[in-house]
């Protein structure tokens, strides 16, 4: 039996890899391995909690025959790209009053922490998306619009859950996001990220894009 990330992050390719792109199949939807990378980095961050509400989450909307993966894209697309949206937005799953406000609670922890840790790892974090939703544009998704995206796609309870891990973390002075990249470079064979920025920082080089 697989262990709940393992699965998480198979049920979320098979829907990637299903993902209909306006302008054909994505690069990244042919690169598992880094997919498998950046998934399974963030959700070993997640609580058991979390993990498990979102499984459920996945095998209902397997059994639904919706595309989560699909849907995340589609409603970024409220601010990249607006007159596609308009299009579609009726398609989407509405978001209720209770689930808007848990995400922007969210999104508003996530943005400070990577502002944070774009200026501690300039070359980990820094050279990757744009953080906050000012940046977008047809051209340029941001990390606060990619996340809030994918968060639209969750339960109120998943969200609910995520809230609160969120809110403990904050109060404990601990930052999510500093623990993914941790995973994520430690799947890429650094020791830290201290390590990892000092490596990379020599030549230029950049894994978080």
């Amino acid at each position: 039996m697989k262990k709940p990330v393992e699965e998480i992050v198979a049920m979320e390719w098979e829907m990637f890899d299903r993902v209909q792109n306006l302008g054909g199949r994505a690069p990244c939807q042919n690169d598992r391995d880094t997919f498998f990378i950046m998934r399974s980095s963030q959700l070993a961050a997640w609580s058991p909690a979390m993990r498990e509400s979102y499984l459920n989450d996945l095998a209902a909307a397997q059994k639904a025959g919706r595309n989560l993966l699909s849907e995340k894209y589609a409603y970024m697309m409220a601010r990249t790209a607006p007159e596609e949206y308009a299009r579609i937005c009726d398609r989407l799953p509405p978001r209720t009053p209770d689930k808007e406000r848990l995400i922007e609670l969210i999104c508003k922890a996530h943005v400070a922490w990577q502002e944070a840790l774009a200026r501690q790892y300039p070359c980990l974090a820094g050279r990757g998306r744009a953080i906050r939703k000012e940046a977008d544009s047809a051209a340029v998704t941001s990390f606060e619009t990619y996340l809030w995206g994918e968060l639209a796609t969750y339960s109120l309870d998943t969200l609910e859950r995520y809230a609160a891990y969120v809110a403990g973390l904050a109060r404990e002075g601990v930052s999510l996001n500093a623990m993914i990249l941790q995973n994520m470079v430690a799947r890429y064979g650094y020791g830290s990220a201290e390590e990892a920025e000092a490596r990379l920082s020599g030549v230029g080089a950049d894994i978080t894009s």
